[in-house]
């Protein structure tokens, strides 16, 4: 176990990193400056309904900065495995310059492991913040660097809850991704994801495709589902039944948008 930092120390490290996703609270009154918020994890977990995790082996797909790996580890799970390759190996601070010179240039943004800038495979520079959390809050997680979609799953097992957060929307291949994901699970996997709101007739099991176009210049942006469709798709996929936890909200705003994106969250069960 290394030293433990104080307060100064922590935030100086915290500060070295630039770039956060998650707002992951180092003890001492510091807190990450993620991108998600705290008020934005509070209600996520609100919205997620995560199943009882204690004495429960749990599986974090696309960790990124370790939010939910540690969440499920003071939860009390038995064990914990933090999976990423793609987040932690692109450098964000490269790639939102490279994406900033594209948007002056009028030009759509390629995917981030395409950009030789921006990629880091070997140094991992995307990782530093998981590192960093990890190490200051004494973590014991298991940590796995590899590709979901093309590793040896079964070198991973069967977990009791897998979390699949903000995930299926990025890969290219969501039927062979769920297929894979029903194979990992043991009890339930907890699914969500960006989804697109349908009225009348169209309110059926969908799937758009989108490229950075059509997602605020987001080049790792895929697919988009209705609820419907994720539902549709894991069923397929293997799952004895789903349930979604999570869908629209009710009279908001949005309706009067055509086909407004929410997040949606489906529990798929074993």
């Amino acid at each position: 176990m290394s030293e433990p930092l104080d307060r100064v120390a922590k935030q100086q490290l915290v500060d070295e990193i630039g770039t956060w996703h998650h707002s992951i609270n180092l003890g001492d009154g510091v807190v990450t400056p993620g991108g998600k918020t705290p008020a934005h994890i509070h209600d996520e977990l609100r919205r997620l309904r995560l199943p009882e995790m204690a004495h429960k082996s749990v599986l974090d797909i696309g960790a990124w900065d370790g939010l939910y790996t540690f969440h499920a580890e003071a939860a009390g799970a038995s064990r914990v495995v933090a999976l990423d390759h793609y987040a932690w190996s692109i450098d964000f601070q490269k790639a939102t310059a490279y994406r900033s010179r594209e948007r002056g240039s009028g030009q759509l943004s390629r995917a981030f492991h395409t950009i030789p800038e921006v990629w880091d495979p070997i140094g991992l520079p995307g990782k530093r913040g998981f590192d960093l959390a990890y190490r200051v809050r004494n973590s014991r997680a298991e940590v796995v660097v590899d590709d979901f979609m093309t590793m040896d799953v079964e070198r991973l097992g069967t977990f009791d809850v897998v979390l699949f957060l903000g995930v299926i929307y990025h890969l290219e291949e969501p039927l062979r991704a769920l297929r894979r994901l029903q194979a990992v699970t043991g009890g339930v996997a907890v699914i969500e994801s960006e989804a697109i709101w349908l009225s009348g007739r169209l309110r059926r099991p969908l799937w758009q495709f989108v490229n950075a176009a059509h997602t605020h210049d987001d080049p790792t942006f895929w697919w988009i589902p209705t609820a419907e469709g994720l539902q549709a798709m894991c069923d397929a996929a293997g799952f004895s039944r789903t349930e979604i936890v999570a869908g629209p909200p009710k009279r908001s705003p949005l309706w009067r948008r055509r086909s407004p994106h929410y997040r949606v969250v489906v529990h798929a069960f074993c």
